[in-house]
């Protein structure tokens, strides 16, 4: 099953993040990755008024070969790059080992990304990779995307979500509990035993969606 994680990386750890100085920035958003020939063409959003000494700064970068201005408004400007990666060992690292960048965002603090990869295994070998090119990263979260079946709320029902939020809002699984089920009936207008069962079901929905692969959901029917 396929991974999503989210890691952080230092700006000077590779090169895209060394050419987009954010000294003159308060953000920069890699909006998409355009396969070109040999050279990856990079679409990003510059946040903050542009001037024209970081269009100077990019453009005296080796790897960089143009900078086009596409799209300007009041607080940023949409621009794209024609550039050579093969230098740019976190961007070899990711898509070696198939992973797929779904957002980036840069910082004075460092560069977020979030990617996918098909299997754990792929972004283990990307992390030894990116350990082997000496790029430090920092992982903040790893997760399994939903099952798409499941829809917005991990297979939750109206009723079992509804009944589900209103425990954890009245502190129902709190040490003290912060309610009864009692309470949480009167609030529902369905019966003690009722709210048990759904709670039941609801916490039963959340795990095999949330926790389980497909596969391991399989043998729990």
């Amino acid at each position: 099953m396929s991974v999503i994680t989210e890691i952080r990386v230092p700006s000077d750890d590779f090169e895209l993040g060394q050419i987009l100085s954010l000294e003159q920035a308060s953000a920069i958003e890699l909006e998409t990755l355009v396969p070109s020939g040999d050279a990856t063409v990079p679409l990003f959003w510059v946040y903050e008024p542009v001037e024209g000494s970081f269009l100077d700064t990019v453009e005296r970068y080796p790897a960089v070969n143009s900078v086009t201005e596409m799209d300007v408004f009041d607080d940023r400007t949409l621009f794209r790059m024609d550039w050579d990666a093969t230098q740019d060992y976190l961007f070899e690292c990711i898509l070696e080992h198939d992973g797929q960048i779904l957002s980036a965002t840069g910082s004075p603090e460092g560069w977020n990304f979030e990617i996918r990869f098909s299997d754990r295994e792929g972004l283990s070998q990307c992390q030894d990779c990116c350990e082997n090119a000496h790029i430090s990263l920092k992982l903040t979260r790893i997760y399994n995307p939903t099952d798409p079946e499941a829809g917005p709320w991990y297979g939750l029902s109206e009723p079992q979500r509804e009944a589900l939020t209103l425990a954890v809002r009245m502190g129902y699984y709190d040490i003290p509990r912060g309610c009864t089920t009692a309470e949480l009936a009167a609030e529902l207008g369905i019966s003690d035993q009722a709210v048990t069962e759904r709670l039941r079901r609801a916490i039963s929905t959340f795990g095999r969606y949330a926790l389980l692969t497909p596969e391991s959901a399989a043998h729990v029917d």
